[in-house]
């Protein structure tokens, strides 16, 4: 977990991704990567020299028979609230079966309800765990689809919400995360 701290306090640093008094909204997908990003953003706290806070956020897409408990169980353990924002996201997307590009449709109605769920708490930071291959995948996939040499940036401000997305892992190496992820004991929640 050194690693990933020390990679996570540099890109904190270097972007000026947190302020005194900050109130941070982590997404929490159940995967590794968010669930680590959480670990790290409270363990962070502890040794970081302003203060913040932090809460999680899941959204609930709409599946059948998907279980939080173990994510609930692993925030309480951090000490961070945890919020369950329901939503009818997989219904729209994927039940009305006239949607030419689904995952496109669904990825802008989780972000919205993501951002309106972060806002709904007084949260005007957004904390995403993408790591250091997500920015060179997004890189190539812009290359390739777009023509464009561009990723996403550290930290972006959306001015439309008055809100910040903030991206502390983005040095932090994708098998890191992996090796961190069973030492650890992280209760990744499948993906429906």
């Amino acid at each position: 977990m050194k690693k990933i701290l020390g990679c996570l306090r540099r890109a904190v640093e270097n972007h000026n991704m947190i302020s005194e008094g900050d109130r941070i909204a982590v997404g929490i997908s159940g995967g590794k990567d968010s669930l680590i990003l959480l670990k790290a953003l409270r363990l962070y706290q502890f040794m970081s020299p302003v203060k913040y806070t932090l809460k999680a956020i899941t959204l609930d897409l709409g599946y059948k028979d998907t279980d939080w408990s173990k994510i609930k169980c692993f925030c309480k353990e951090l000490g961070i609230p945890y919020i369950i924002k329901h939503t009818h996201i997989a219904e729209i997307v994927f039940e009305s079966g006239n949607e030419k590009n689904p995952c496109s449709l669904c990825a802008n109605l989780r972000r919205g309800a993501l951002h309106n769920a972060a806002l709904g708490l007084g949260c005007k930071k957004v904390a995403l765990g993408h790591h250091r291959e997500d920015v060179v995948e997004t890189l190539f996939l812009s290359l390739f689809y777009e023509a464009r040499f561009k990723t996403f940036s550290p930290v972006t401000y959306l001015d439309r919400k008055d809100i910040t997305l903030i991206r502390p892992l983005i040095y932090v190496p994708e098998p890191e995360i992996e090796k961190i992820t069973g030492h650890h004991n992280i209760p990744i929640v499948d993906n429906p």
